[in-house]
């Protein structure tokens, strides 16, 4: 990643290339009123976060703003009109290797121009697109969810820029699906990456992860955070202390352990514990049939009996 600038600057812009996407460079940016002009030698999707800016490419006139995509041509040149003020943008570059895997693993055409360079998030294209720039927005993503967004973002890559493929053969996915849910149950509590889940599946990671989602519910990486969710309450309950649980269900540190449990479950692992174990004591009381409180103190003037 290139040095911070100081915050009053300007202009401003970091570049990474995450380690569990190889293949993907991303550059932030925060620029003022300026104008841009650019020719990028890979596909690249732009997602703003502020300000609106009107563009050119193609020979037309587009128009970005948060919740807007920009798909970005290799070899093109993209053209800034008009920009309303300070703004700030991600760009997610695309390797050749990437899209050519893609193409071929979904049996798309050779490339062909989108007919459109402006998408909004919320659409079929753009809503892969839109989860793959959150994602890398996020410090300490799983990878496993980092990969399964790749892989749909690529998807959506391919099939914008090509024609139709050859029709899904979705009875014939159960079976792998049926695979890659063995591997998951057996190892979530363990690093897993989509190569892997496609490897034992004998199905290409592209189609894997729609026919996983179709068949179970979930993407893959959602599936798994359920299950590690679901083992650690089943820790907590046994009084396995918090700080002790992110580990031994496959989480990388107890904030992500948190954040995942709290959206789940809707309390955090403290809390939930804590219910737990007042939750047990109630039961025990309860179960004692009495015995162990103190008996009621007789009534004045009579004697007990």
């Amino acid at each position: 990643m290139l040095p911070a600038i100081e915050p009053d600057e300007p202009f401003r812009v970091e570049i990474s290339s995450p380690e569990a996407l190889p293949g993907l460079c991303v550059a932030r940016f925060r620029s003022d009123a300026r104008l841009h002009r650019s020719v990028k030698d890979r596909l690249a999707t732009v997602s703003s976060e502020s300000g609106s800016c009107e563009w050119w490419a193609r020979g037309k006139t587009w128009t970005s703003r948060p919740g807007t995509l920009q798909v970005k041509l290799q070899g093109e040149v993209h053209r800034d009109l008009r920009r309303d003020g300070p703004s700030r943008f991600q760009v997610v570059l695309f390797d050749d290797a990437l899209l050519d895997e893609a193409r071929l693993a979904l049996g798309r055409r050779p490339y062909v121009p989108p007919p459109r360079l402006a998408l909004d998030e919320r659409e079929p294209a753009g809503a892969p697109l839109a989860r793959l720039h959150a994602l890398l927005r996020e410090p300490g993503a799983d990878p496993l969810a980092l990969q399964t967004a790749l892989a749909e973002a690529l998807r959506a890559l391919v099939e914008l820029t090509g024609g139709p493929a050859e029709p899904d053969s979705r009875r014939a996915w159960g079976v792998p699906v049926r695979r890659a849910l063995e591997l998951v149950r057996a190892r979530f509590t363990e690093p897993l990456s989509l190569d892997d889940l496609a490897a034992h599946a004998r199905l290409d990671k592209f189609h894997l992860c729609r026919a996983f989602s179709d068949h179970v519910g979930l993407p893959p990486y959602a599936y798994v955070t359920h299950l590690r969710v679901a083992r650690a309450q089943g820790l907590l309950v046994r009084g396995v202390p918090p700080s002790e649980v992110a580990a031994r269900v496959g989480f990388c540190d107890q904030s992500q352990l948190n954040r995942h449990f709290k959206r789940i479950v809707g309390l955090t692992p403290g809390q939930y514990a804590r219910s737990a174990r007042h939750t047990t004591r109630a039961a025990a009381r309860g179960s004692d049939g009495g015995r162990g409180r103190r008996p009621a103190r007789a009534a004045a003037g009579r004697p007990a009996h």
